[in-house]
């Protein structure tokens, strides 16, 4: 029987993996590459601005616009084009390698709003070391350790794994049980549509420029 629920905790934002100054950079060329077709239009085809905004939104959308937070016991994985919401309970696995990888049920959901390089992720996790920290101690309700300048993904994959136990707890939900797979199916998937709206918008920049020359 599931348990007393307790009021929404606040949202947990987790910060980006990087590449807010590539992607003001790339701003920042794109509006170069505007105001110079502006001053001269005879001579700066239109289609050379057109890909300079296509290529910054790309690059915003790709680099920015992920992130990983909870919100109201939810784990959101907002991606390039869409964003998931998973219910805490319903996540079976979580790893946090080049990208976060979270499965509920027979789903997998990845997001690059939280991840490591590639010679990090080689070294291996750090979860496990910190798993041992705690001796005897297993089971769901076992607490994770992080261990002293642990590598910020490691610790958003302990924080995420501490958040699924406790909503377990509250749901009253175990792993891999029925309930578990019920909430799962809840999972939602929002659009981006603002997102979706200035690619497309940025795409046909490009073919008028190109139509214009």
């Amino acid at each position: 029987m599931a348990r007393t629920e307790r009021s929404d905790p606040a949202v947990e934002k987790f910060a980006p993996n990087g590449g807010t100054l590539m992607a003001v950079i790339a701003g920042l060329v794109a509006l170069a590459f505007v105001v110079g077709w502006a001053i001269d239009i005879h001579r700066v085809a239109l289609w050379v601005p057109a890909l300079a905004v296509l290529g910054a939104v790309i690059v915003w959308i790709s680099t920015v616009r992920p992130r990983v937070w909870v919100k109201n016991h939810d784990l959101v994985l907002r991606n390039m084009l869409s964003t998931w919401y998973l219910p805490l309970a319903s996540i079976e696995e979580v790893a946090v390698r080049q990208v976060m990888a979270v499965r509920a049920g027979d789903k997998r959901y990845v997001c690059a709003g939280v991840g490591r390089s590639l010679r990090s992720a080689l070294k291996g996790s750090s979860v496990e070391r910190a798993r041992q920290q705690v001796g005897g101690m297993r089971g769901e309700l076992a607490k994770e350790v992080p261990e002293p300048g642990m590598h910020y993904a490691d610790f958003v994959e302990l924080r995420v794994r501490e958040l699924i136990n406790e909503d377990r707890m509250r749901r009253g939900v175990k792993r891999y049980s029925p309930e578990a797979e019920d909430l799962a199916r809840q999972a939602r998937r929002e659009p981006a549509w603002p997102e979706i709206g200035a690619l497309v918008a940025a795409l046909l920049f490009v073919v008028v420029g190109v139509v214009v020359g």
